[in-house]
């Protein structure tokens, strides 16, 4: 029920924003989708982590001021991060699965004449994913709610579509261990790292 709530909160901003701003040429609403390469980096050096792939895919919003080519996006994104680390021989997979919403600010750069084609843009902004899979493992915690702040580049083609690379490092803690006081493992916090590859196409 939870997940439920949160993804209906999650469309309902990415639909508000799209009827307030629907009679500005500015403004464009579209579909993207992606994968994710994710690893968990630890506070401490008892755990090492493996890259492991996910994906995404959600809807997004965007704005523009024209001439200057500074605006924003806000996007909706189901994910799913795996993350594999290991203590000494012990292997510890997990799958999670987030409802994210990234806001970027945005600057497409304007090339002469080519610009119709193709413009690269720069991106940075935060990001708030909230948990929808399980929290408790044997051993560890996946904490609800996981902030973030990224870092992309992109191209947009034909200014219909837009491919974006991004890296997003985690703000807060992802995952935390518990139940292992009388190991070496105890207090361990984990924060992702992560990038994200993504096609949309705007409307």
């Amino acid at each position: 029920m939870k997940a439920i709530k949160v993804i209906f909160m999650a469309l309902v901003m990415v639909l508000g924003a799209s009827s307030a701003m629907t009679a500005s040429a500015q403004f464009r609403f579209g579909v993207k989708a992606g994968v994710n390469v994710n690893s968990l980096h630890f506070n401490k050096d008892v755990f090492e982590s493996d890259n492991q792939t996910g994906f995404t895919g959600g809807l997004m919003t965007e704005f523009t001021v024209p001439v200057i080519g500074v605006g924003f996006d806000l996007s909706a994104m189901y994910v799913r991060r795996n993350a594999k680390f290991m203590e000494e021989n012990n292997i510890a997979t997990d799958k999670r699965d987030y409802i994210e919403i990234p806001l970027n600010l945005k600057w497409k750069i304007g090339v002469p004449v080519v610009s119709r084609i193709v413009s690269p843009f720069i991106t940075t902004g935060p990001s708030v994913a909230f948990l929808t899979s399980r929290k408790f493992k044997e051993t560890y915690e996946n904490k609800s709610c996981d902030w973030a702040w990224n870092f992309g580049i992109g191209l947009q083609f034909v200014n219909k579509v837009q491919v974006h690379a991004s890296y997003g490092i985690g703000l807060t803690k992802a995952v935390k261990t518990f139940n292992v006081a009388e190991t070496q493992a105890a207090g361990i916090d984990g924060k992702n790292r992560y990038w994200t590859i993504t096609a949309a196409y705007l409307f």
